[in-house]
């Protein structure tokens, strides 16, 4: 077999397989296989150029078409968190912490699961779509309705529009956290204490809404915000150096109910300083008409609290009873406006992020619709609170086969105030002490615990005098102390 004839039949072997390889082979391999056979005299530089004729074209066909394919750049992450409470003094009534149902006892009003609960179970698809487009999507699963738990609803649901490509100005559309207080914006994923702070909690209901928001965040802040995730320093995400924003102002998963917005803007300053220690500090307002969408037929001690009417009953402020000395009643609250209340706030955040010791506080003042129980009518009040936390990272912390992180803490919070989204718009004075630690064993498996001292207006409604017979609460919103040992494990996926 003379060499041309020889050197045809490689060819055309080499094209056979080239062609099987269809699609699947990049420009990059095909040439490589070719220039081998070139290389070693197999193929000729003008049958090697036959070849490869097209393939670059045809590679680049199929990036484009890669590239289309947006659901490969998603990712899946999420976190589940299982808690159980054991309450260990403080009254012999009945306990409730409204936001987490692990807490009660055998007195305890409504649902109190008062063993294992299932506190959060999210799964986040997010990722970048385009150059100009992230999107973001969180429901959880641990979610409740009346008696019923473990229902999955909506947190998150937005699109980011990068008006430039390196994301320094952005505006996000859909549901999602207003920015609005360092640990509102802080995932229940990284923050220490199991629940966040009444008196910024209670200022947007799940912390988020429906709502348009622009984010300003320069590339020097987005690096040093990034360099505090890294570090595991329970930062509260990017929102932007400055934000500013419009949003319905009922709160996540709550139909609007008056034709206004909320207008909210936050400005955050981090620094580093020369040490390696980074510092935030940041300030917060926003303003807007509420109406309380949660009007119920509470017990009230009428003798006790409420003023009489003109005519001198009870009856006449909506407690259908006479007033006196020893009587209790079920009262409907009357509303001093329909269409909205003044719902304002400012308030400040500081940040000294553990290195290893670390300062988080913060403080606002506002004001809110709330029940007004001496006249049965919920109507503009004043409110003010915040919290202090300080706490201690020891990295290499080692406990037979781990080699994990770990953190004690104290917080103290104070609340003079009324929860909006709660029934009634209850007031709500809270003075609560809380100790612990959090155990990062593993990436994956994180456990906290910690002593609970709470002092604080119950914001359960379900007083009777039944309950009262057995030891529990007769009237509703009524202030109580207790101590727990709260213990939460969380799984990272």
């Amino acid at each position: 077999m003379n060499y041309k004839l020889r050197g045809m039949l490689a060819a055309a072997l080499a094209g056979s397989v080239l062609m099987g390889f269809g699609t699947q082979a990049s420009a990059d391999s095909t040439t490589d296989i070719v220039n081998a056979l070139v290389s070693k005299g197999v193929l000729t530089e003008e049958e090697g150029e036959l070849l490869t004729k097209g393939r670059s074209a045809e590679a680049e066909s199929q990036k484009k078409k890669e590239k289309k394919q947006w659901s490969n750049k998603l990712s899946i992450r999420g976190y589940l968190q299982t808690r159980n409470t054991a309450m260990v003094g403080g009254d012999d009534v009945g306990v409730n912490l409204f936001s987490d149902r692990s807490v009660g006892n055998d007195r305890s009003l409504g649902d109190q699961d008062k063993n294992f609960l299932i506190r959060r179970a999210r799964v986040v698809i997010s990722g970048d779509v385009g150059d100009h487009l992230g999107i973001y999507i969180q429901p959880d699963f641990a979610s409740s309705a009346g008696t019923t738990g473990n229902l999955g609803q909506l947190r998150d649901f937005y699109g980011d529009f990068y008006l430039t490509k390196d994301k320094v100005h952005r505006i996000r559309v859909g549901q999602s956290k207003v920015p609005y207080g360092f640990e509102n914006l802080q995932s229940s994923q990284n923050r220490l204490a199991l629940d966040r702070a009444d008196a910024f909690n209670s200022a947007v209901k799940d912390e988020r809404d429906l709502g348009a928001f622009y984010y300003y965040t320069p590339e020097t802040t987005q690096a040093l915000f990034k360099e505090i995730a890294e570090l595991g320093l329970k930062h509260s995400g990017n929102y932007g150096q400055f934000a500013l924003g419009a949003y319905n102002g009922q709160g996540a998963n709550n139909r609007e109910q008056n034709d206004n917005y909320h207008v909210v803007a936050r400005y955050t300053h981090p620094w580093k300083t020369q040490t390696g220690q980074i510092f935030e500090a940041g300030i917060q307002a926003y303003k807007g008409d509420y109406v309380p969408v949660s009007q119920g037929a509470y017990r009230n001690n009428v003798g006790r609290t409420l003023t009489a009417g003109s005519t001198g009953t009870a009856a006449a402020l909506g407690c259908g009873t006479a007033a006196t000395t020893t009587n209790f009643a079920t009262c409907t609250p009357r509303l001093a406006e329909r269409n909205g209340f003044d719902d304002e706030r400012i308030g400040v955040s500081f940040m000294m992020y553990p290195q290893p010791f670390g300062l988080q506080g913060e403080w606002n003042w506002g004001k809110t619709p709330g029940l007004d129980l001496a006249t049965n009518t919920i109507k503009n009040e004043s409110l003010n609170g915040g919290y202090v936390q300080a706490m201690y990272q020891i990295d290499n912390f080692k406990f037979l086969g781990t080699n994990g992180t770990l953190i004690p803490f104290i917080k103290w919070q104070y609340f003079d105030g009324y929860n909006k989204a709660e029934s009634n718009a209850a007031q709500n004075r809270v003075n609560d002490w809380e100790v612990g630690a959090e155990w990062q064993i593993a990436p994956e498996v994180e456990f906290v615990a910690y002593y609970h001292r709470m002092k604080r207006s119950n914001l359960v409604v379900g007083a009777s005098q039944t309950t009262a017979n057995l030891g529990g609460p007769n009237a509703d919103y009524e202030t109580f102390s207790a101590d727990a040992i709260r213990m939460q494990l969380q799984f990272n996926y």
